[in-house]
C-alpha cells in the first residue's frame, strides 16, 4: 500500500473553558498520536488523526456531539453519511461514568470500541450494556477495598461519605455500606452532591446546609469523597463562600482516583487548607519518555498550534494576547516564553497524571490492535493472491478480537493488557497531599494497591511520610464514634445507635479480652487462669499436698510422732504382758488394736505426694479396712466387758461365750463386711488419678477421684455404724462394777471418734484442692489419736507410774472399793 490514509480518534469529556488542568489530557492524546505516527514499527505508512469533543457534563450535548462525530458535522441523519467519510476506528472517553454510559448506548449499536479513561462503572452494568466497552483503569471494586484497607490500617471506624448524584455514586454507597458492615466500620453520615453542582441555587441550599451540620460532628474526622472533579470544585466553592468558620479544618479527606484536584479562575485563589494532609487514590502512572519536552515546546505563537493553546495560555498565566481593539499593559501580555512548571499544580501539572496516562495507553492499545489487524489481513490476502488491503476497508468491529487479546509495552516501559472483563490490569497509587501557605501543593506517593498480588502484599503504606493536618500536631487523628475499649473490657452496643457506638464494660468472671475493642470476652482454657486485669491468661500450676511444703511436713511430723507413741505403747504392753492389767483386757485383742492404730497412722502417707494410680486405688481402701479393724476391736472389747460382768452372776450361762474365739469372730466378721464393700467398689468404679482444673481459679489440683462417691460414703457409713454400736454398748456398760473396766474409756474414745468424722464430712465438702487431702489426713490422725489416748493412756499410766495397782492384790482392792 502506498500513500497515506487517515484514521480518527475522539477524546470526549474535556472542559477547556473551565478546567485548564485537563488540557494535559488533550496533550497526552496528541503526544501519543504523534509518537505513533513517527514510529517505524507501529502502523508504518499510516497516519492517525483525531477529533476532540466536549460534553459539557450534559446528556443532550453528549448525544449531539457523538452523532456529529459519527455522521455529518452540521446536519446529519442517523445511519447515513452525508459528507466525506471519517473512518472512525475507536473512541477514547469519557471522564464521568454517566457520560461513558450515554456514549456506550450509541457506540454499542455500531460496535465501535470505546476506551474510557475515567469511568468507574459497576461491573454488572458494563457487562450487560456495554459489550464494546474497554476500561483503561482498574476495576473500582479494587479501590473500594483499598479504602477499607486504609481505614483499617489507621483504625478509623466513624467516617463521613460524600458522593455525586449519579449511578456510579449510588453503586459506591451500596458497595461501601456492605463493606463497612463486613469490616465493622460505620458511616457517620452520607451526603450526596446535587447534579451539576448548582451551589448557589435555592434548591441546593438545604443540601449544603445538611453538609455543614454533618461536618460539625467532632468525632468524624475522616471524610471519603467519591465523585469527579466537579464535585470537588463544588465542595471547595461551598466551603469557601458559604461557611464562615473553620468547620472543615482538622479533617482528613480520602479522595478517589477519578477526582483531580483542579481549579478554575474563580476558585484559583480560594483557601484549600482544608485539604492539608488529604490522602487520595490515583491511577498508576509512569512518565513516558519525551513527554515533558513535548510540553515545553508548546508555544501559543506557533502556527501549528492546536487551536486551544492560546485560550489555555491566557487562563493558566492570567495574561492576554494582543488584540487590535484593546490596549494592554506590557505585564498583561502573553509572551509565549512563560514556563509551564510555574503555575500551581491545581491549574496545570507537567508530570503526566493518571487520567492522561490512561489516554496515552488507550491510543497505544488501539494502534497495536490496528497494527495486528492490518498485518493479519494483509498476510491472508497475500496467501490468497488478492489485492492488498486498503486501510479504509477496515471496520471498527474487527478491532475487538485484537483489543481483548492485546499485550504490549508502551514507551514508558510498562506492559499493558486487558483481563477477561476488558479492564486494564493495573493497580492504584496512594498519594498524600502536602499544601503550602500559597495554596500550592505537592503530591507524595505513600503507598500502593496491587489487586493481583498476594493478600498480604496487596496494600502497602508508609506512615512516616505522612504530614497530618497541623491541628493534630503530627499525630494520626482518631475517627471513632466511641473510644476504644482497652484489654479487659468488652463492647456493649448503645441502644438505637450504630454498632460503632458502644459502651465499655469489664469482662465477666472467668473471661478475658486481650485486644482492644473486643465484641465479647473470651474464656481462658481449662489449664489457664485470667490475670487480675482480665487481659491475659496464664498457665495454671499443678498443685498437690507434697512432702516438701510446710503443711505436708507438719502432717508427716504428726504421723511419725503418733506412730512412735503407738510403738511405745505396744512395746510397753509386750514388756508387761504378764501383768494383771494387760491380761484382764484380752491381751491379743489389745495387740490387734494397737497394730491397726499404727497402720492407721501410717496409711496417711498414701495421701501425701503426687497421686498415682496405685496410691489412688489403695489409699481409701486401706484406710477403710484398717479403721474398720480398729473399731471392730473396740466393739469386741466392749462386748467382752459386758459378757464378763454378766458371767459373774450366779447361774449365768454366759461364761461359755467368754474367750478369745468370740472376740476374734467379731473382729473378723465386721472386717469381712468392709472388705466386701471395698471389693465391690474396686470392681465397679475404682478411684483414679485426676487433674481438677475448675475448682481453683489459678491452680490445677492433682487429686484422686473416688470413682464412685456413693461407695466412698458407704465405706465411711459402715465404719460410722460400727462406731455408733460401740459407743452405745460402751455407754450402757460404763458403770459396771468391774476392775479395769474399759467401758468408760471406750465411751469417751467413741464420742471423740464420731465427733471427728461427723465434722469431717461438711469440712471435706467445703474445702478444695490439697486442703481436702489435709482435712482427710487430719481426721485420720485425730480419730486414731482419740482411740489411742482414751483407751491406752490410763493403762500406760498404771503400768509405768502406779505399778502397785498392776497386781492381784491391787485388783482385789479395786474390786472391794465401794461404788
Amino acid at each position: 500500500m502506498t500513500g497515506t490514509s487517515r484514521g480518527h480518534f475522539s477524546l470526549v469529556g474535556w472542559h477547556l473553558r473551565m478546567l485548564t488542568k485537563f488540557y494535559q489530557n488533550v496533550l497526552a492524546l496528541a503526544f501519543a498520536v504523534n509518537t505513533i505516527n513517527k514510529s517505524p514499527t507501529i502502523l508504518p505508512n499510516i497516519t492517525l488523526g483525531f477529533h476532540i469533543y466536549d460534553t459539557y457534563y450534559d446528556q443532550r450535548m453528549t448525544y449531539y456531539n457523538l452523532l456529529n462525530l459519527l455522521f455529518k458535522l452540521h446536519s446529519f441523519l442517523p445511519n447515513y453519511e452525508c459528507g466525506p467519510p471519517k473512518n472512525l476506528i475507536a473512541l477514547v472517553g469519557g471522564l464521568g461514568s454517566d457520560t461513558s454510559f450515554h456514549m456506550a448506548d450509541i457506540l454499542g449499536r455500531y460496535k465501535i470500541p470505546q476506551l474510557t479513561y475515567g469511568s468507574f462503572a459497576p461491573e454488572d452494568i458494563v457487562k450487560s450494556r456495554n459489550p464494546t466497552f474497554y476500561r483503561m483503569v482498574p476495576n473500582d471494586e479494587n479501590q473500594y477495598m483499598g479504602i477499607i484497607h486504609l481505614l483499617l490500617h489507621f483504625g478509623w471506624t466513624w467516617v463521613g461519605l460524600f458522593t455525586g448524584d449519579d449511578d456510579s455514586g449510588k453503586y459506591f454507597l451500596q458497595s461501601m455500606e456492605a463493606l463497612f458492615s463486613k469490616y465493622r466500620i460505620c458511616s457517620a453520615f452520607i451526603q450526596v452532591f446535587p447534579r451539576q453542582g448548582r451551589v448557589l441555587s435555592s434548591d441546593d441550599m438545604g443540601t449544603f446546609g445538611n453538609i455543614h451540620v454533618s461536618v460539625m460532628d467532632q468525632r468524624a474526622r475522616v471524610f471519603i469523597l467519591y465523585g469527579d472533579t466537579m464535585n470537588l470544585m463544588w465542595l471547595i466553592t461551598y466551603s469557601t463562600l458559604l461557611v464562615s468558620d473553620n468547620a472543615y479544618l482538622g479533617k482528613v479527606w480520602i479522595m478517589t482516583a477519578q477526582m483531580e484536584f483542579a481549579v478554575t479562575g474563580v476558585t484559583r485563589r480560594m483557601d484549600f487548607q482544608m485539604f492539608q494532609g488529604a490522602i487520595s487514590f490515583a491511577i498508576h502512572s509512569k512518565q513516558p519518555r519525551e513527554f515533558e519536552k513535548y510540553l515545553q515546546k508548546k508555544n501559543p505563537y506557533q502556527p501549528e498550534g492546536d487551536g486551544f493553546v492560546q485560550l489555555f495560555w491566557e487562563q493558566v498565566f492570567e495574561c492576554s494576547f494582543p488584540n487590535a481593539g484593546e490596549t494592554l499593559e506590557p505585564d498583561e501580555l502573553c509572551t509565549g516564553k512563560e514556563n509551564l512548571e510555574k503555575p500551581p499544580r491545581s491549574v496545570f501539572e507537567v508530570k503526566m497524571s493518571g487520567h492522561s496516562y490512561s489516554i496515552y495507553n488507550a491510543v497505544y492499545a488501539v494502534a497495536h490492535a490496528l497494527h495486528a489487524l492490518h498485518s493479519s489481513k494483509s498476510k491472508r490476502r497475500a496467501r490468497m493472491g488478492e489485492q492488498r488491503l486498503k486501510f479504509e476497508d477496515m471496520q471498527p468491529w474487527q478491532l475487538h478480537a485484537f483489543l481483548q487479546a492485546m499485550s504490549f509495552n508502551n514507551s514508558a516501559g510498562e506492559n499493558l493488557n486487558f483481563n477477561e472483563r476488558r479492564e486494564i490490569v493495573a493497580g492504584f497509587d496512594i498519594m498524600h497531599m502536602i499544601l503550602f501557605p500559597n495554596n500550592s501543593f505537592r503530591k507524595v506517593k505513600i503507598g500502593r494497591l496491587e489487586p493481583v498480588a498476594f493478600e498480604e502484599e496487596q496494600f502497602f503504606i508508609d506512615d512516616e511520610i505522612i504530614e497530618w493536618p497541623r491541628i493534630f500536631n503530627q499525630v494520626c487523628p482518631i475517627s471513632v464514634c466511641s473510644d476504644s475499649c482497652p484489654p479487659g473490657f468488652q463492647k456493649q452496643k448503645k441502644e438505637g445507635k450504630k454498632f460503632c457506638c458502644y459502651d465499655c464494660f469489664p469482662c465477666p468472671e472467668g473471661k478475658i479480652s486481650n485486644k482492644t475493642d473486643m465484641d465479647e470476652c473470651m474464656q481462658c482454657r481449662d489449664d489457664q487462669y485470667r490475670s487480675l486485669s482480665n487481659d491475659s491468661c496464664f498457665p495454671k500450676i499443678i498443685t498437690f499436698l507434697s512432702y516438701e511444703e510446710p503443711l505436708g511436713m507438719s502432717l508427716v511430723s504428726i504421723v511419725l510422732c503418733f506412730s512412735l507413741v503407738t510403738v511405745f505403747v505396744f512395746i510397753t504392753f509386750i514388756k508387761h504382758s504378764d501383768t494383771a492389767i494387760v491380761k484382764a483386757n484380752n491381751r491379743e485383742l489389745t495387740y490387734t488394736l494397737l497394730s491397726s492404730l499404727l497402720l492407721c497412722f501410717l496409711c496417711s502417707f498414701f495421701f501425701l505426694g503426687h497421686p498415682h494410680k496405685f496410691t489412688c486405688l489403695i489409699r481409701h481402701v486401706a484406710f477403710g479396712l484398717i479403721f474398720t479393724v480398729a473399731v471392730s476391736c473396740v466393739l469386741a472389747k466392749t462386748i467382752t466387758v459386758v459378757l464378763a460382768f454378766m458371767a459373774t452372776k450366779p447361774g449365768s450361762n454366759v461364761r461359755r461365750w467368754m474367750g478369745k474365739r468370740l472376740a476374734n469372730t467379731i473382729v473378723l466378721f465386721c472386717s469381712l463386711i468392709q472388705a466386701g464393700i471395698c471389693t465391690v467398689w474396686l470392681a465397679t468404679a475404682p478411684p483414679y488419678p485426676k487433674l481438677d482444673m475448675k475448682s481453683l481459679p489459678s491452680e490445677i489440683v492433682a487429686e484422686c477421684n473416688e470413682g464412685s462417691t456413693f461407695m466412698f460414703y458407704f465405706v465411711l457409713g459402715y465404719m460410722g455404724l460400727l462406731s455408733i454400736i460401740s459407743f452405745i454398748v460402751a455407754f450402757l456398760a460404763r458403770n459396771l462394777p468391774d476392775a479395769f473396766n474399759e467401758a468408760k474409756f471406750i465411751t469417751f474414745s467413741m464420742i471423740m471418734f464420731c465427733s471427728v468424722w461427723l465434722t469431717f464430712i461438711p469440712t471435706y465438702l467445703s474445702t478444695k484442692g490439697k486442703y481436702m487431702v489435709a482435712v482427710e489426713i487430719f481426721s485420720i490422725l485425730a480419730s486414731g489419736a482419740a482411740l489411742l489416748a482414751c483407751i491406752f493412756s490410763p493403762k500406760v499410766y498404771i503400768i509405768l507410774l502406779r505399778p502397785e495397782l498392776n497386781n492381784k492384790e491391787g485388783l482385789i482392792r479395786t474390786k472391794n472399793k465401794p461404788m
